[in-house]
């Protein structure tokens, strides 16, 4: 049996990890009626999830990837889930400025990524 590349490894845990982290942070703001304690305690529950897969990701991308790689990759699928779920999840609008935004940090990671 094939083992599969580290950075795939890495990468698909830190996707997962962060569709957990995005529902946690902002789930709840669908429920404005439910009481804080009741949202957070969710929130913690399912962010439970998040650090079963962030805690792997870096665990097994770490040597492959430096930290700061590992972080920047980590910010970059944590942007690219949140403009998915506010889009579909909480019916927001993706404005102009949010994605030139989101491109000068995808072009960060590219300035940290390429080799000088």
């Amino acid at each position: 049996m094939t083992q599969l590349p580290v950075p795939v490894v890495s990468i698909g845990l830190l996707l997962c990890s962060n569709i957990f982290m995005t529902t946690a942070w902002y789930g709840h703001l669908k429920f404005p009626t439910v009481s804080l304690w009741r949202v957070t305690a969710v929130s913690w529950g399912i962010a439970f999830f998040e650090y079963c897969f962030q805690i792997p990701a870096n665990r097994y991308g770490y040597g492959y990837f430096s930290a700061a790689e590992l972080k920047t990759i980590q910010e970059v699928l944590s942007l690219t889930v949140f403009m998915v779920f506010s889009i579909f999840y909480l019916d927001e609008p993706l404005k102009w400025n949010y994605v030139l935004g989101f491109a000068l940090i995808v072009f960060a990671a590219f300035v940290i990524f390429h080799k000088w």
